[in-house]
């Protein structure tokens, strides 16, 4: 899986300083190396890859995954998901208060993600 679609949006998030690789903030020139470790947000997940090898031509998107090691916590894909559910829960504006039966829908959502 490649994480940005095109060079320019990986180069804007360098620029913006969402890249460090091993803990320092990342110019978009940056050479990497094996063992170096890559740290960047997207989409709220904050991904952690290690290099394990440059290939020596470009190759496709299937083969990428033999260069690189994807050490990103599950308890970040987790996070993600529980985000999504409580967009579900989003009230519009102009709708009013919660009533007492939404607000203890919300207190029931966020006591089960406490504990899973």
């Amino acid at each position: 899986m490649r994480y940005y679609k095109t060079r320019n949006m990986v180069t804007e998030a360098c620029k913006k300083n969402h890249i460090t690789v091993n803990g320092q903030v990342a110019k978009a020139s940056r050479e990497v190396f094996p063992t170096d470790k890559i740290t960047f947000r997207k989409d709220q997940i904050v991904h952690i890859i290690t290099v394990l090898d440059i290939p020596e031509n470009r190759v496709g998107a299937k083969l990428v995954d033999i260069y690189r090691n994807d050490i990103t916590p599950a308890e970040a894909f987790a996070h993600l998901e529980l985000l999504k559910l409580s967009k579900e829960h989003y009230r519009k504006t102009g709708t009013g208060r919660p009533t007492k039966k939404d607000r203890r829908d919300l207190d029931d959502l966020e006591f089960k993600s406490d504990i899973e």
